[in-house]
């Protein structure tokens, strides 16, 4: 049954958000109810369009190519059994005797959609997994190979930039409230369903606990100091104490990313994929005004850094705030729980025509270091400014010496100097190239050979010089900047 105030999506989101931050379990509720409500409506106004389209030809190929995503035989045969349990008259029984469970890939189209649209969760290191597992995480970030004899001391170095870490230590509970209507639409759009519910519950609990999660029965956060000795309370890590920042200049943002340049371990990095994490309206009242430049052709360039990252737009984190760090130093591990079951719910009866389900899922995420990652006040940013300055103009240069001057392989005597202008060489070869290196890059250059009586030939810097027998005269005739100032430099090159 849709009500009448509910909102957009986005606004939804932002709501989720907020309620997240206030710790607002009702309005959380509220919110995620609204969402499913949204979520609903959209879809079988989907499917009305789409089974008007298809009326005379439901072949799976033609909804296919409407956009409809196409089950895998296991998926198909899940989503018929869940169907019929949910329709049952004991629902909650049904579903406790049922001999399937989630297929891993639904999880997983969960998991791209969600790395491929969502801002934040594209840059971090993002790792479904199965179910609740352990890993071994590599903490140092930069292993350097051991040369000499293998000893005892070097295995025990490098396996000490390993720890094991528990991924099922956080719990994610999502809330399907289900129609009959929306059961009837068949398994696709139950699929469809689910899998949209999956993700926005994923991705704003997730983007909640990523950016200021603080470790107790959640993620560890972006903006938390996980330094070694650092006082742990109740299982909550403090905040990062905020770095002041006035405006987005080139010393500014080099200063704070060579901040990550060293890791908390003293080794060096170059730091990379670089993201820097804003509230969406102080995006558009601080950091924007600080990043946009105007193109020569009149238009805006927004995002402008001096050095390379990607701006992001998160509602999780308070106004005033920023996180700047490396995306790829954020380790995130999730995935469903390990009977893979949809459970009926007998603690939410405020929804009328529609069923609760719930799917549990398990996530654990933190700081790969405590450096990877600076907790930025952006309250006192200001916009762009530009620094004219008034530049004399340079007066064309007048040098006309050469810098380096050479004839094949020929040995010229005296040795080339620029205050030499008069050499002589012997060969016997027909050809050789000749090549002029002048002192001042704005100067020209100009070649000439003249043999005997005949009439002097032009060649290109760079080129062969054909000889004849006796002497060959070379001349170079350098023009500098000034288009006045010349210098002449001749070699008699004799042929035996």
């Amino acid at each position: 049954m849709k009500s009448n105030d509910i909102l957009n999506k986005e606004d939804i989101r932002a709501a989720m958000h907020k309620a997240l931050q206030e710790n607002d379990a009702e309005g959380y509720s509220r919110a995620m109810t609204q969402m499913m409500e949204c979520i609903r409506e959209e879809l079988k106004q989907q499917y009305e369009e789409a089974l008007e389209q298809a009326k005379h030809d439901a072949d799976r190929s033609v909804l296919a190519q409407r956009g409809v995503r196409q089950l895998t035989n296991q998926e198909r045969t899940y989503y018929q059994q869940v169907g019929k349990a949910m329709q049952a008259s004991d629902p909650k029984q049904a579903l406790a005797n049922l001999d399937v469970v989630m297929p891993e890939t639904v999880l997983h189209s969960v998991f791209e959609d969600l790395k491929t649209e969502h801002p934040l969760l594209s840059h971090i290191q993002f790792t479904p997994t199965g179910a609740a597992i352990k890993m071994l995480l590599n903490t140092n970030g930069r292993q350097e190979a051991q040369w000499g004899q293998l000893c005892d001391k070097i295995i025990k170095e490098i396996l000490a930039g390993f720890k094991e870490v528990d991924t099922g230590l956080q719990k994610l509970s999502a809330f399907l409230p289900v129609c009959k209507a929306m059961i009837d639409l068949g398994p696709e759009w139950l699929d469809s369903f689910i899998r949209q519910v999956l993700y926005e519950a994923l991705a704003n609990g997730l983007e909640a606990g990523i950016v200021a999660g603080d470790g107790k029965d959640k993620p560890v956060g972006m903006n938390r100091n996980i330094a070694p000795g650092v006082a742990v309370v109740n299982g909550a890590y403090p905040e990062k104490e905020a770095i002041a920042v006035a405006n987005l200049d080139v010393k500014t943002v080099g200063n704070l990313v060579s901040l990550l340049a060293v890791n908390e371990n003293g080794q060096y990095r170059v730091p990379k994929d670089v993201i820097l994490i804003v509230n969406p309206q102080d995006y558009l009242q601080k950091v924007m005004p600080a990043t946009t430049v105007m193109a020569p052709d009149g238009t805006y360039r927004n995002d402008v850094m001096p050095y390379p990252m990607t701006v992001i737009q998160s509602a999780a984190l308070k106004k005033g705030k920023a996180l700047l760090g490396m995306g790829y130093k954020y380790f995130l591990a999730a995935g469903m729980d390990t009977n893979g079951r949809i459970e009926y719910s007998d603690h939410y009866q405020f929804l009328e025509d529609a069923r609760v389900y719930l799917i549990k899922l398990y996530a654990n995420g933190f700081p790969m270091d405590n450096n990877a990652f600076l907790s930025l006040d952006i309250s006192k940013l200001q916009p762009k400014t530009y620094l004219v300055t008034q530049l004399t103009e340079q007066k064309p240069s007048t040098n006309a010496a050469i810098s380096d001057l050479r004839i094949g392989s020929l040995q010229l005597t005296p040795a080339v100097s620029a205050e030499t202008t008069t050499y002589t060489a012997q060969t016997t070869n027909a050809t050789n190239t000749i090549t002029v290196v002048p002192a001042d890059a704005g100067a020209t250059i100009e070649i000439a050979i003249k043999a005997g009586d005949d009439a002097a030939q032009s060649i290109e810097n760079g080129t062969a010089a054909a000889w004849k027998e006796g002497d060959n005269t070379v001349t170079v005739t350098i023009t500098a900047e000034d288009g006045t100032t010349k210098a002449t430099y001749t070699v008699t090159v004799t042929k035996a």
